[in-house]
């Protein structure tokens, strides 16, 4: 199996990207068998900040494009958009409340993977990161025992070797890596291949033609 898709935007931003409509869409036109939804935490009205009511809108916006995904034989990525926030202790209480009530509604949909943390950034070293997912994975695992669990990496999810120095003792778990064209150049390939020979599990979350901020040229 190749998953090849896209990634939204923050879904707090942009909500009409990630309708029924919009998945539908990009199936058809562009050929896409994946989406991923980035929910923010701490962003622009993040789940963690925002407030209830816009954490019962962000599910909706979830819920519609797992319905949809799932209609259209697409598999679908649910995504704690970390950023800002940096380390996923910050928000860990609310992460294992949220993961715990998703992984129990889309339980029995075999085309749910669940990123738990976009992009640990700042000081944040692997094994905070393995602190966090320590705690996290088994709140997924205790409900669905065989959903692929994507696991960020350090450096805003560019630090491989790290995790092949002492990766979690999960199976079934994959480590993210993010390229963007702009500012990855071959070190960061070579990282990615050094890892892949190394055997560990390795999943493109982001990829994008320019530089990693956003800008730039192609």
């Amino acid at each position: 199996v190749q998953l090849t898709g896209v990634s939204s935007h923050g879904l707090s931003w942009y909500p009409e990207y990630v309708t029924a409509d919009s998945i539908k869409a990009l199936r058809d036109n562009w050929g896409i068998n994946v989406i991923r939804l980035a929910m923010y935490t701490s962003d622009y009205n993040g789940y963690c900040v925002a407030g209830e009511e816009i954490q019962s809108v962000l599910k909706d916006n979830i819920d519609e494009a797992v319905t949809a995904a799932t209609e259209n034989d697409m598999y679908v990525i649910i995504d704690w958009h970390i950023l800002n926030d940096g380390n996923p202790n910050e928000y860990k209480s609310q992460a294992i409340q949220f993961f715990g009530e998703i992984v129990r509604k889309y339980e029995d949909n075999e085309n749910v993977i669940y990123e738990i943390c976009n992009e640990p950034n700042g000081d944040t070293t692997w094994e905070d990161i393995k602190k966090y997912a320590n705690e996290v994975i088994p709140v997924i695992r205790n409900v669905d025992e065989d959903a692929l669990i994507l696991v960020g990496t350090p450096s805003y999810s560019s630090d491989l070797d790290s995790v092949l120095e002492a990766p979690l003792d999960f199976d079934n778990i994959m480590y993210t890596y993010h390229f963007y064209a702009g500012t990855h150049k071959s070190s960061a390939r070579n990282s990615l291949t050094n890892a892949l020979d190394a055997g560990l599990p390795v999943f493109i979350s982001e990829y994008g033609l320019v530089s990693a901020d956003g800008y730039g040229t192609v």
